[in-house]
């Protein structure tokens, strides 16, 4: 016989036990078996006052943060609606079925109110804990950057006067001194003007970036380094658009170092770091450059174009020349500081009225050919050695899969490739919260592993004794078997 449910109000309430309800694989409850959340109440106490209303429990603001970006849900006022119908969120945050939901404006406050350290603080502590449990091996990271589309649009662009700008901001900070507002609405020290030709009134801090396929757009850019061992994102600093990645190279470097507290042995990068500078600081630093070379790729681009590159001019130590193709000397002309390189060249008499000027230089006016030597030379080649050996490109190999797929899982399932908010401390919170998301999801994968790998391994040792006991019985098809069997089971 069908039955008929008839609706009708509770009329004894009863207690319900969310623990129970909630299966014991779900993902947040091994979340917040693993992850403390409650150093956030020491980090904002100093925010908050001593009398008038209570507010929302900060773990509870930083709870939501994380279920914010570990769903992609894509609005606070969603999250908030969303809690009233998962039973998951309300035993993640604490809460019973009849506890009254926040409203979705203290999430913005709580942003205002504590600024970017108590995030960057949650992203450093995961990074420890991923150390502790044997994630991170910390010698090799590998190095990237990715363009993030800013909460603006293109039609609120304007040209803009960088001196007037600044002046009066300035003007304005010593206003905001006066008043009584949060310290993140002043002008600050998270932010940096970029924008020098153009500003886009929703948000200055991005700026006008041009990317293949997409046009220009008001863009910030994060750089990351990731763990060569498990991909666990250990240091992520967020810039406006226009930065370049490899200025960044040895600020991650020194941030990687700092979170994780091991000495960087090798850096993996794309060519775009494999500038002289950047090879350099890395041999200063004893690190294995294992970086695309941006050098080589100038070369080759002369080359193609039937010039003669500037391993065509062989150099003399002793006299500090450089001799061409023609047999003439380039003696040293002057030192360009801002490319930290010496400049050789000829008379531009002899160079205007050479047989092989035209495979030389194409430069107009007669003027003639130069070459760069850069300062400390040889630790420029020595890093440029190590970009072409065999070990650098195996790493390029891994860093196709594990440096782009960790922008890749970020971009897919956690919304990064927009920004949630305007301004560039905003936009840091949503990088430390993106990467801290990460780090968590690969870290209860890999303790999810464990057991398994533990298990196998001791299979394994079963099936060895067994085969040395029955050796002489000749049995050792049925011990595979079973062997088979149970690593099946296991898996």
């Amino acid at each position: 016989m069908m039955g008929l449910n008839t609706e009708q109000k509770e009329l004894f309430s009863y207690s319900v036990d969310l623990d129970k309800r909630l299966p014991p694989e779900h993902p947040l409850r091994k979340i917040k078996s693993i992850i403390d959340f409650t150093f956030v109440r020491d980090e904002v106490k100093d925010f908050y006052g001593y009398n008038g209303n209570e507010s929302i429990d900060p773990v509870v603001i930083m709870k939501l943060m994380f279920l914010l970006f570990y769903d992609n849900i894509p609005s606070e006022r969603e999250l908030m609606r969303t809690i009233c119908y998962r039973m998951d969120y309300m035993w993640f945050l604490g809460y019973g079925l009849d506890d009254e939901v926040p409203n979705h404006s203290v999430l913005s406050k709580a942003r205002s109110r504590w600024g970017v350290d108590v995030f960057e603080t949650l992203f450093v502590r995961i990074v420890a804990q991923c150390k502790m449990a044997g994630l991170i091996e910390g010698k090799k990271i590998h190095m990237d950057g990715s363009l993030v589309d800013a909460d603006a649009s293109n039609n609120a662009v304007m040209k803009g006067c960088p001196e007037l700008v600044d002046q009066l901001r300035e003007q304005l900070g010593c206003e905001m001194d006066k008043l009584d507002e949060p310290k993140e609405d002043r002008p600050n020290k998270y932010y940096e003007r970029k924008n020098k030709g153009l500003i886009n009134k929703t948000d200055p801090d991005a700026t006008m970036v041009s990317k293949r396929g997409t046009g220009s757009h008001a863009r910030y850019k994060t750089h990351r380094a990731v763990d060569d061992a498990s991909g666990i994102i250990t240091a992520t600093e967020t810039t406006s658009g226009d930065v370049e990645e490899n200025s960044k190279l040895i600020d991650l470097v020194d941030q990687h170092e700092s979170n994780v507290g091991i000495t960087v042995d090798t850096v993996v990068a794309d060519r775009q770091y494999g500038t002289a500078e950047n090879y350099r600081s890395c041999q200063e630093r004893g690190i294995q450059s294992h970086m695309g070379d941006m050098l080589a790729a100038q070369e080759r681009k002369g080359r193609r174009e039937g010039i003669f590159g500037c391993e065509d001019f062989k150099y003399d130590a002793q006299s500090d020349t450089f001799t061409c193709p023609a047999g003439q000397t380039l003696t040293r002309r002057k030192h360009k500081k801002t490319r930290k390189a010496y400049e050789y060249a000829c008379p531009a008499k002899i160079c205007r009225e050479c047989s092989i000027r035209s495979r030389c230089t194409r430069a107009k006016g007669g003027m003639a050919r130069t070459v760069k030597r850069h300062y400390k030379h040889d630790a420029v080649q020595a890093g440029r050695a190590q970009a072409r050996s065999d070990e650098a490109i195996k790493d390029h190999i891994k860093r196709k899969w594990l440096m782009e797929g960790s922008f890749a899982d970020a971009a897919n399932n956690h919304g990064f490739k927009r920004a949630r908010w305007r301004q560039l401390w905003r936009q840091r919170i949503q990088d430390y919260m993106i990467a801290s998301v990460q780090n968590v999801r690969i870290l209860i994968r890999e303790m999810d592993r464990k057991p398994k790998a533990v298990a196998v391994k001791q299979c394994e040792s079963v099936y060895a004794l067994l085969l040395v006991l029955m050796s002489w019985s000749g049995v050792h098809m049925k011990v595979a078997r079973a062997y088979n069997r149970n690593i099946s089971f296991i898996l």
